[in-house]
């Protein structure tokens, strides 16, 4: 049999709830996105607790909630210590991600489900890795290879491509086909009959955006700022909102606009400054535009960033548009913002992706929208008056209690180091429990003194006697003075990393002040919460802003990829039956869509061997250079070893004659260079053959593109008389393409 490949959802199938899944190649365990939504909700994670501690690794594809927002919680209540595999911006922009939640949460809420520290304890062990980078896993996963490559939905999103035998099991959810203004799109029809594909069914049923879409986008805001009124785009902290920003700072440079745009979470700075570092994970007209004039795409020019809401509150008067944290209105500034915003006609709310289930945005892009909704308002303030006597009482008691722990501890140990082993003739030692003890060392009411000759002392292991502790600090010297250990004085890219993290440093090296301050805040506190309703008069507008392929592309590259066997997760009950049905009919016989906890086999039909080929083989093969690669033809009939391995060994006959075979695509584009170095005057001519010299034409003719992303057969056509140049050109095609 082949690979042995099982699939668990762990969260996420049939609904938009996050996404999360068990992957088990031939017992290796992969969980593959470890996600929350906005609620927050533990119930979602009941799953996650019962496999937590098998899991071998966890491959992170998106740096949203959707995707991760569950790893701090899951490490610190589940024990997941596995190791953790993603893109370098996935990294960081998840870390950025998870800070704004938790400093917006902590804000209106007593949040307990995780801390800053358990985030960055979640986070530093990540092993970043580049697009198509091959890394092998050792131990348990022995010859398995992971590889991320591009989805082209937010800054470093990956489909996941994982090996096992020379099987390719493919992960692939939320991936773009488009090509954005600051990402390429996705590379998921480079992979062609994979094994397994596990991919989404979320847009199954949505189809592609308008062309006018962008029109829509910027005269619905600028019509807005030009009748007096605000615009608010409720926003992910780093995620989709990179591509907002960019349009939008086009748009005002090609229309001379002045109106302020602010980008406002509590990390806005170290977003853009960690963005600013990530152009080669971005798409080649940034690139591009970096490598010749320098210009990086975000230094912004017509975008502030604030990190706390008091610097908007502090802003000239006047129209403007905010960009606020968080997307689903339920927390955050834009909550905030939309409740002191939507009692004016004149303003708009711009909704650019679909809230989640159950979430304010969700409610608001109803048809028709609301009318009325009830909020609830909280925020911190400090503690005073009796309330803060009370706390401090309570954080002294506290005190004493755990000093009095801590003192009873040092007793303890303080008498297990003085046992009935130690050398009471050691004149340091006082035996307390003695009768006959020295008049000047027993106190009047009994017992000795003993605690006047410990307290202050250290108890070595190795010594029985208590004493002063003594280091020797003496220092080796040379002729040219101390001797020094240079590796005391470098500061590990680890520790850097974790010194910007947690305290919301950025590449700098500079704080987000706002963040920084809330980190740091021990202030009594406590939250003051009251509920309104609030007419929504306000314009509501949904754009879809959202970067995933719609319904019609994501059928068309499944029939391109063309897998063996497809699991289908992540969508509607709706939306993941009408992906089933269509695949069923067009893309291949074995379609699956289990349900949460159903483990599923799509163990591949084919068998696998691994074969040992014997050094008498190879000593006899004769290998051929063409382009980067090495080849050769193998006659050879299948034996086993001593050890009883299967191998290949020389065939006891003459080998049969080979025809020759044309290896890879022949690109004229790239054949045209190489017979120009080799001096021949070459150039393109109709229909695209490749006029060689005076008299000899090259020519591909057959069929290209045929369905399922294969070729058909193609012959490649050299034209012209018998010369010596027709003979040296066809030398040379059959020295790069040919194997005889």
């Amino acid at each position: 049999m082949g690979t042995s490949v099982q699939v668990t959802p762990v969260c996420g199938v049939f609904n938009e709830n996050p996404l999360s899944y068990l992957v088990s190649i031939d017992g290796f365990n992969f969980l593959i996105d470890c996600g929350w939504n906005d609620h927050f909700d533990p119930s979602l994670l009941q799953p996650l607790s019962k496999v937590a501690s098998t899991i071998d690794a966890v491959l992170l594809s998106h740096s949203d909630t959707l995707h991760l927002g569950a790893l701090p919680y899951a490490v610190k209540q589940f024990g997941l210590n596995a190791p953790i595999f993603s893109t370098e911006p996935v990294h960081r922009m998840g870390l950025l991600t998870m800070y704004d939640q938790f400093l917006s949460r902590r804000q209106v809420s007593e949040f307990e489900l995780f801390t800053l520290d358990d985030i960055d304890s979640a986070f530093q062990n990540v092993t970043r890795l580049t697009y198509s980078q091959n890394y092998h896993l050792s131990g348990k996963g022995e010859g398995i290879v992971i590889a991320p490559h591009m989805a082209g939905h937010l800054l470093g999103g990956t489909v996941w491509k994982i090996t096992k035998d020379g099987e390719d099991v493919i992960y692939a959810v939320d991936y773009n086909r488009r090509k954005e203004k600051h990402l390429n799109g996705t590379v998921l029809e480079s992979f062609v009959r994979p094994a397994v594909l596990i991919t989404d069914a979320y847009n199954a049923l949505n189809n592609q955006p308008p062309r006018q879409q962008r029109e829509i986008f910027q005269d619905s805001i600028s019509k807005t700022l030009k009748a007096g009124g605000n615009v608010l785009l409720p926003v992910d902290t780093a995620g989709r909102v990179l591509e907002l920003i960019l349009i939008l700072e086009d748009y005002w440079a090609e229309q001379s606009l002045n109106y302020p745009i602010y980008f406002l979470t509590y990390v806005s700075s170290s977003t853009i400054d960690y963005v600013k570092s990530f152009l080669e994970w971005m798409g080649d007209s940034i690139t591009k535009s970096f490598e010749t004039s320098r210009d990086n795409a975000f230094l912004l020019k017509h975008v502030t960033l604030l990190i706390n809401k008091s610097e908007l509150d502090n802003a000239p008067d006047g129209p403007k548009v905010v960009l606020a944290s968080m997307a689903s209105l339920e927390a955050g500034f834009s909550h905030d913002i939309f409740v002191e915003w939507t009692s004016e006609v004149k303003n708009l709310v711009l909704f650019t992706e679909r809230g989640q289930y159950g979430t304010l945005a969700r409610m608001l892009q109803a048809d028709p929208p609301p009318k009325a909704v009830k909020v609830t308002m909280s925020r911190r303030v400090p503690l005073a008056g009796e309330e803060l006597i009370a706390y401090e009482e309570e954080q002294n008691r506290l005190k004493k209690e755990e000093a009095l722990k801590a003192s009873l501890i040092k007793e303890e140990e303080s008498k297990a180091s003085h046992g009935p082993d130690n050398d009471l003739n050691d004149p340091m030692i006082i035996d307390t429990n003695n009768a006959h003890a020295p008049l000047d060392v027993v106190d009047p009411h009994g017992g000795g003194f003993r605690d006047i000759f410990i307290d202050g002392f250290v108890t070595p292991s190795i010594s029985v006697a208590p004493m002063f502790p003594f280091y020797d600090t003496t220092s080796e010297w040379d002729d040219f003075g101390e001797v020094i250990n240079p590796d005391d004085y470098v500061i590990k890219d680890e520790d850097m990393d974790q010194a910007a993290v947690n305290f919301g440093g950025n590449m700098d090296g500079k704080l987000d002040e706002g963040a920084a301050s809330l980190m740091l805040d021990t202030k009594p506190s406590k939250v003051v919460s009251n509920e309104l309703t609030v007419q929504v008069k306000c314009s509501l507008i949904y754009l879809d802003y959202e970067g995933r392929a719609d319904g019609r592309s994501i059928k068309t590259i499944l029939a391109h990829v063309a897998p063996l066997k497809l699991v289908l997760v992540h969508g509607s009950a709706e939306a993941t039956e009408h992906l089933k049905q269509h695949c069923l009919k067009h893309v291949c016989p074995y379609v699956y869509t289990p349900q949460i906890e159903e483990t599923i086999d799509v163990t591949s039909d084919l068998c696998a061997y691994k074969v040992q080929l014997s050094e008498k083989l190879m000593s006899n093969v004769l290998f051929k250079k063409l382009g980067d690669y090495e080849i050769a033809w193998v006659d050879a009939e299948v034996g086993k070893t001593e050890n009883g391995m299967l191998s290949l060994l020389p065939i006891s006959t003459p080998a049969p004659h080979h025809k020759s075979v044309l290896v890879g695509d022949l690109k004229m584009a790239d054949f045209k260079p190489f017979l120009s170095s080799q001096g021949i005057q070459v150039e393109f001519a109709g229909g695209g053959a490749l006029r060689c010299g005076e008299y000899v034409t090259i020519r591909k003719v057959g069929q290209a593109g045929q369905k399922g992303g294969g070729s058909g057969p193609q012959q490649i056509v050299i034209e012209g008389p018998l010369c010596d140049d027709y003979y040296k050109i066809r030398d040379y095609l059959y020295s790069q393409f040919y194997l005889q």
